[in-house]
């Protein structure tokens, strides 16, 4: 780039921008443009603004912004006063003036303020920067570096204000203009791309937060990891949070140590101690590009000095190599990954991709830069050029991969200033495509393609080269021998590297397996197969948060097994099965000690779409008669029925586990399960009872849903609240069997034998626990109501929390004439007209009573505690009742429905209902992976690290403290809710 170029105001570089895609929009843009110029108040401001749409080559570089970037068009839109900054001088003294707006923000009055002014100028940054991109003013280097330096700025910033502020409400014993950073004892490193000053437009900033004890004078009572913590979490906040103003970055902070097992701020030393004992081959891969970015410098350089020998090793470290594989194979596992495309095709980590230059420079970086220095460099195309000057590449090696480098990533920014998404992918539309094409410059979308499937199959040719030689899968690294009596050292060694602690303890376990003491390993094949899955088995375990437990229930799974050849051969063929055996093995006991008495279920995670869908009704009621259909008589049915629950929900467990299902199909699935053996089994009890006592001529009878049953959201220790109602044409009328009884006591007994078959204990187990109290009269009353009762019961007797109840109501089995009458009669009495005021009464004193009777202030008690799931459920079935005789439309068991209906018909407010709707989804989802790894209540001081990392996943937080943090948080605001909603209409 010329020095005039770079000193160049960006309008006299617009013939380079591409034209616009959307010409028509543009023009219309273009339009609204000239109007919001004109109402523009500083005179001089206007004055200047309307010499810019005067100019010819600044109305080119607008209009290509207007046809090719909506997301940019919004920011001009919203600030066409910004244009006269921008383009009036040349584009470096515009962003030197926007970051030291930036670096003033620390000064800010409040935290709203400092987010306000962050917000405005990543706005502005985005804007000026994309400018340049488009006009070429900037190299793909100064576009990356331009980023960085504003995401430095920003972070500084709010460090800056964060320690300030702290020391304003008196939590640091110093005044606040005496605090700043330096000496502060907090580093906050840069880590990826930002460390390497390459970020991306769209992109999120990866950082680690360290900190040295005692370093900051804090009050007392307050310790060093409460503080930074909070203070970690607030900058997170500060950074991501999104606002009307929208966001700075969002923040990733799991490149921790151990980042399931560790709070988001660790202590120096307690990261020293990681990294010499745990630290892992990708984690020196990742350590390459940190950079210290912000808080106490000297802190920070301190740190990554005492790193310096675990990332860089004297020797050529060639097994370092086979994690860069692994990580790369799993990289391409993903579905649409494997082949080089352009439609729909991901130019980060596809075939021929972004992260494939990345990976050729860094491997080759871990192999020679223990030695040579001049191989330390963060930037990528910098260490092309220096592979080549030390002759690990050939020249032409490296000016082909620098020339696709900056190709692809001028492509990847394009992709995300249309939309500021941060996404890699390209569009799986022509249509899409040829918008591309457009605003990356090329005539049409032929050309474009030409030219990007040229640089894909150059990167990928490169790359082949360099992992010809891969190792297989089940290669490892290092001795693995387990014959004899006595611990091989060099096992030991292997296995403390692999990541296990107890290592004498395993190496005798495996010796154990290999003597053939167990059925699973009691034949030759079966030892010979294990043996050959010994080192990714290892691998597999080691790579889950807490390696010993996990091989520890994986050996308690193995010992129950009833034979091994089968499921080894299996695992054999589907190296995949490994991963989530020690997932299983590592997070969920449970779906463990299942699978070691039911191993032939992996043979359904094996199917290749597993995965991509849960089995709807009519899948399992066919699958479900097809395993009745074999059953001779009443225990044959008992069994089989166990036997096919019990392997429909561990896949369903699966799917929750491994967090392909959420709790809203989750609990759908279970709820289906549970329905269809309730379906089945109904009829089975009455032929049972009929065998002597005949039928009931002219009576039928129906099984009501309720609870989670009836509303679809039970995981996987529900139990069953059931109704069973009859009707008949004769009220005296008697069965007509051998031993004929009356109708009432038949369809008693019709009932207790369902609940048997349900729950009584066979050499197959139970189902269900089944709970009938929520029947008319509750436990006092018949267990089997007749239709008429049950009218009467709902219109003159029932308690309102009984009418609560009734919100979930849902008929799973029944003739359809019943079926319509009981409906008629659930839908009538909750559309009663009702006394707004003693409702609210009566469902806040019946929440009371159950604080009385069950306090807690467990966040973890996620159904009890105050803000809880009875706080969400009570709120949604008070305002169904309270409404629906003027909105029947509210009705609806579900209650994430029922709430979302409850808004549409303008009975909340939208930002009350999205905070519920959130609620009940954070509730019910971390309810579903429970119910399935602990027993009781869920309690997190005796949870290991694996558990705690799948919760953050299912709670959607990045890691378990912010989890804890958004659970209190959000029960505290449902809390508030009810409180506004029901208490406050009770008291009026």
């Amino acid at each position: 780039m010329s020095e005039v170029m770079h000193h160049q105001a960006l309008p006299g570089q617009a013939a380079r921008a591409p034209r616009p895609h959307d010409a028509e929009r543009a023009l219309a843009e273009m339009q609204d443009l000239q109007q919001a110029v004109e109402a523009i108040e500083d005179e001089a401001l206007r004055g200047r603004a309307r010499a810019l749409l005067a100019d010819a080559d600044a109305r080119r570089l607008i209009e290509s912004v207007f046809g090719n970037s909506p997301f940019l068009t919004r920011i001009i839109r919203i600030h066409p006063d910004w244009l006269p900054r921008l383009l009036d001088v040349p584009p470096e003294e515009a962003l030197a003036d926007i970051i030291e707006r930036v670096r003033t923000a620390r000064e800010a009055a409040t935290q709203a303020d400092l987010m306000r002014e962050l917000r405005l100028a990543k706005s502005e940054a985005a804007l000026l920067i994309a400018m340049a991109d488009m006009t070429a003013a900037w190299s793909l280097e100064r576009v990356t570096a331009a980023l960085t330096e504003f995401a430095d700025a920003a972070v500084q910033a709010s460090v800056d204000w964060l320690l300030k502020d702290a020391a304003r409400r008196g939590q640091i014993e110093r005044a606040p203009e005496e605090v700043g950073p330096e000496g502060s004892g907090l580093a906050i490193l840069g880590m990826g791309k930002y460390g390497s000053r390459e970020l991306n437009y769209s992109s999120d900033i990866d950082i680690v937060v360290f900190y040295e004890p005692g370093e900051l004078p804090l009050k007392s009572g307050l310790d060093d990891g409460q503080f930074f913590v909070r203070l970690t979490q607030a900058l997170v906040k500060i950074l991501q949070e999104r606002t009307e103003h929208g966001y700075v970055f969002r923040v990733d902070l799991r490149l921790r140590p151990d980042p399931g097992g560790t709070p988001v701020a660790v202590s120096l030393p307690a990261a020293e101690h990681y990294y010499e004992s745990r630290g892992q081959n990708w984690e020196r891969a990742a350590f390459i590009k940190a950079r210290a970015v912000a808080g106490d410098a000297e802190a920070g350089a301190r740190f990554l000095k005492m790193l310096t020998p675990y990332i860089w090793r004297k020797n050529l470290d060639f097994a370092a190599i086979d994690d860069i594989h692994s990580m790369k194979r799993q990289i391409h596992a993903v579905g649409g990954h494997g082949t080089i495309a352009v439609n729909g095709h991901n130019v980060k980590l596809g075939r021929g991709g972004i992260r494939e230059i990345e990976f050729f420079v860094q491997t080759q970086q871990l192999i020679a830069g223990g030695r040579d220095h001049d191989l330390r460099g963060q930037q990528t195309c910098e260490m092309l050029d220096e592979l080549a000057r030390k002759k690990w590449i050939a020249p032409e090696a490296a000016d082909e991969l620098k020339r696709a480098y900056r190709f692809l990533r001028t492509l990847e920014h394009r992709l995300q200033m249309i939309a500021d998404e941060q996404t890699h992918t390209l569009p799986s539309s022509d249509e899409g495509l040829d918008h591309v094409a457009c605003f990356m410059g090329f005539e049409d979308r032929a050309a474009f393609t030409e030219v990007l499937v040229q640089h894909l199959r150059c990167v990928q040719g490169h790359y082949a080269k360099l992992f010809e030689t891969a190792p297989p899968l089940a290669e490892e690294s290092g001795s693995l021998v387990f014959t004899g009596t006595e611990d091989d050292p060099e096992t030991l060694e292997t296995l403390r590297n692999l990541g296990f602690s107890a290592v004498s303890e395993i190496a005798a376990t495996i010796r154990g397996w290999h003597t053939g003491r167990f059925a699973a390993t009691r034949s030759p094949r079966s030892r010979e197969l294990l043996t050959a899955l010994m080192p990714a088995l290892l691998r597999a375990l080691s790579r889950t948060s807490n390696p010993d437990t996990a091989f520890m229930r994986f050996d308690q799974f193995l010992t129950k097994l009833p034979a091994g050849v089968q499921l080894f051969s299996m695992i054999y063929s589907n190296p995949s099965l490994l991963d989530l055996l020690a997932d299983i093995c590592g997070t969920a006991p449970r779906l463990a000690n299942y699978l070691a008495q039911n191993s032939a279920v992996l043979e359904a995670v094996v199917d290749p779409n597993f995965f991509k869908m849960l089995p709807d009704r009519e899948t399992l009621r066919a699958s479900l008669a097809s395993a009745l259909a074999h059953a001779r008589d009443y225990q044959d049915v008992l069994d089989f029925t166990r036997v096919w629950a019990r392997e429909h929900r561990f896949r369903l467990g699966v799917r929750v586990l491994t967090g392909s299902a959420d709790a809203e199909e989750a609990g759908a699935a279970y709820a289906a399960i549970a329905g269809e053996l309730v379906r089945a089994l109904a009829p089975v009890a009455e032929d049972k009872i009929a065998e002597r006592a005949g039928r009931v001529p002219g009576g039928s009878f129906a099984i009501v849903a309720m609870g989670k049953l009836g509303s679809e959201e039970m995981s996987a220790t529900s139990d069953l609240d059931l109704i069973m109602i009859y009707d008949l044409d004769d009220p005296n009328a008697m069965s007509d069997g051998e031993r004929p009884i009356f109708a009432s006591q038949y369809y008693a007994r019709v009932c207790q034998q369902l609940i048997s078959a349900l729950t009584a204990p066979t050499s197959e187990g139970k189902l269900y626990e089944v709970d009938l109290r929520l029947r008319p009269s509750g436990s006092s009353g018949p267990v089997a109501t007749h239709v008429q009762s049950f009218i009467d019961y709902h219109q003159a007797e029932a308690w309102t929390w009984e009418h609560m109840a009734l919100t979930r109501a849902r008929i799973l089995s029944g003739t359809d004439e019943l079926k319509l009458r009981v409906g008629s009669v659930i839908r009538e009495t909750l559309q009663r007209q009702r006394d707004v005021a003693k409702t609210a009464f009566d469902v806040s004193d019946m929440r009371a009573r159950i604080e009385r009777e069950l306090p807690s202030d467990n966040p973890w008690e996620l159904k009890y505690v105050r803000g809880g799931l009875i706080d969400i459920e009570f709120i949604c079935q008070y305002l169904q009742l309270v409404h629906a005789h003027a909105h029947p439309e509210i009705l609806h068991t579900h209650t994430r429905t029922a709430l979302t209906r409850i808004a549409a018909a303008g009975l909340l407010p939208p930002a009350t209902a999205d905070l519920l709707v959130s609620a009940i989804e954070l509730t019910l989802n971390l309810t579903q992976v429970i119910r399935i790894c602990v027993e009781g209540v869920f309690k997190p001081e005796e949870a290991t690290p694996g558990l705690k990392a799948l919760l953050a996943r299912a709670g959607n937080a990045p890691d378990f403290s912010a989890l804890e943090a958004q659970l209190r948080e959000s029960q505290a605001s449902v809390l508030e809710a009810f409180e506004q909603i029901v208490a406050a209409a009770a008291k009026a």
